[in-house]
């Protein structure tokens, strides 16, 4: 009986915590349109979201496409398709690894720093300062940080799709010396609209999840250094979650 109890209150809690990121959210996207004419902010949420991620991202494509070349070539080479590696590669990477990847690796880098950052705002009393002098912290600070964040998620995406393709390239080509004409026509004949789609659908339902998961936490994180540092380990594991959750959905859904 106490058992049931307990899971009857965690599915209540969880259904008032959905309730709550969906009022966030609803809150976001009305304040969005006015947020947009100071693009400049924007701008600078955009830098520090998305440039300043690009290391990161830059050398985990590369990385995973190293890997992605020297195991798809093992693979196909029993079957003595090597030469479709390219096509293995590319789709691999832009319907699936580039997106998911791209997301866990922005939730923990440009995740956190939106949640600690919001958090430590918090923690300050600088947000209740914007609202006794009558300025909206959701309108001044939240908003630019989540478009910045829902912006960036795409173009990393694509940057670390296209790093992995190199790498898969230079493992493929260079060292195990597959026809590079196979391997970049296959890719071009194989790779169609409709999962250059899937991916960008991907990336950005992501980028809506992961910059929504860190702002709501770090907005509602509770003013203390403890509380900052709950909020921030949350942004990430709740990240990683819905966005393989979110995968599964999308790619059923494409299916």
């Amino acid at each position: 009986m106490r058992v049931s109890n307990n899971l009857w209150s965690s599915l209540i809690e969880s259904l008032v915590s959905v309730g709550n990121v969906a009022r966030f959210l609803l809150r976001l996207i009305v304040g969005t349109p006015r947020a947009l004419l100071r693009f400049g902010l924007i701008a600078e949420q955009i830098f520090n979201a998305g440039a300043l991620s690009l290391v990161i991202i830059m050398l985990s494509g590369l990385f995973v496409g190293m890997v992605l070349g020297l195991q798809g070539f093992q693979l196909l080479q029993r079957f003595g398709s090597e030469d479709a590696l390219g096509t293995a590669t590319a789709i691999g990477l832009v319907k699936e690894l580039g997106p998911v990847v791209t997301a866990l690796l922005f939730a923990g880098r440009a995740g956190t720093a939106l949640a600690s950052e919001i958090g430590l705002m918090r923690a300050t009393d600088q947000l209740s300062a914007m609202e006794m002098m009558a300025v909206d912290p959701i309108q001044r600070v939240v908003v630019p940080r989540f478009l910045g964040g829902v912006i960036s998620m795409p173009l990393l995406a694509a940057i670390f799709s296209m790093i992995g393709i190199y790498g898969a390239q230079l493992i493929g080509v260079q060292i195990m010396h597959v026809d590079a004409g196979s391997f970049w026509s296959q890719m071009r004949a194989s790779v169609g609209a409709r999962d250059i789609n899937e991916g960008i659908v991907k990336s950005v339902i992501f980028g809506v999840a992961c910059s929504l998961i860190a702002v709501f936490e770090g907005y509602n994180a509770e003013p203390t250094a403890e509380g900052v540092g709950r909020a921030t380990t949350r942004t990430v594991v709740t990240s990683a979650v819905t966005t393989l959750f979110l995968d599964y959905l999308i790619t059923a859904m494409f299916l």
